[in-house]
């Protein structure tokens, strides 16, 4: 049996930017998906602190140290600059990996740079 459990978060990143006309995806600071351990392509969930939206994107990678979040396509009209949202990456895990699996979970300040992590 697999479980299915959280692998990566990254814990209430501000949004720094929205491109609507862009072809989708959510653009992520290189180096918070390096801390995390998130890959470009990679399927991200996302919810919204400030309004409670829920969505399921892919992460590509921003410049270094920019701190930028950008909403792009679709994902652009799920939040607002300024919003506070969550990331989140699952991954299915075997019985025996599961029960002593823990999540890497970053956390980050008003400007998306890194405050804690493991």
């Amino acid at each position: 049996m697999f479980r299915q459990m959280l692998r990566a978060k990254i814990h209430r990143a501000t949004v720094t930017d929205a491109h609507l006309e862009y072809e989708g995806s959510l653009t992520v600071d290189e180096d918070l998906l390096d801390a995390a351990g998130i890959r470009p392509y990679e399927l991200v969930m996302l919810s919204n602190l400030n309004n409670g939206e829920r969505f399921t994107t892919y992460a590509i990678a921003g410049k270094r140290g920019s701190g930028e979040i950008i909403l792009n396509g679709p994902t652009a009209r799920k939040a607002l600059i300024g919003d506070k949202i969550i990331m989140f990456c699952y991954e299915f895990y075997a019985e025996d990996e599961a029960k002593h699996h823990r999540p890497t979970i970053i956390q980050v300040d008003d400007q998306n740079r890194i405050v804690t992590k493991p």
